[in-house]
């Protein structure tokens, strides 16, 4: 993992000046094709980090209250953060097998709004859970009611 002078590795991570875990930068995420995305399991939490440990992949740093302040005042890392939450709304776009009563990526979903509304606010929050829910409905209400809450009570977390 490579680290400059960010406040840590996760804000030099969507700052594009460090590597996550597997020394993939930003820019190698974003570039996957959608059959990656969906088999890969330990980028969702570089590419939108959280203050707490993530059951998926507990080795997965973990926001410190330095780097959301510094991750906050970082355009570039912010500009990398949007460029990570409209590559996950086309590939939610463009794929159908989340779109059932359970799946892993629901959880994803529920981490990419969290991450969004405390990194770069309620609207870039609220875009990502409309957009989502839009897809949503759009192919019949598929998911299971209990997922759709946490996408909701993330919104206002």
């Amino acid at each position: 993992m490579n680290v400059d002078r960010k406040s840590g590795p996760l804000h030099a991570y969507l700052a594009g000046s460090g590597t996550d875990g597997r020394n993939r930068t930003v820019e190698d995420i974003l570039a996957l094709p959608d059959e990656a995305l969906e088999r890969i399991h330990d980028y969702i939490q570089w590419l939108f980090p959280l203050p707490t440990r993530s059951m998926a992949q507990p080795n997965a740093p973990v926001l410190s209250e330095e780097e959301i302040a510094a991750i906050r005042a970082d355009e570039q890392a912010l500009a990398n953060l949007r460029r990570g939450a409209a590559r996950m709304r086309r590939f939610y776009e463009a794929t159908d097998d989340w779109l059932t009563w359970s799946d892993h990526n629901h959880l994803r979903i529920t981490r990419i709004i969290q991450s969004l509304k405390l990194l770069a606010g309620d609207a870039e929050a609220r875009a990502f859970h409309d957009a989502v829910m839009a897809r949503h409905e759009a192919a019949g209400s598929p998911v299971d009611p209990h997922n759709l809450g946490y996408w909701t009570r993330a919104l206002s977390g």
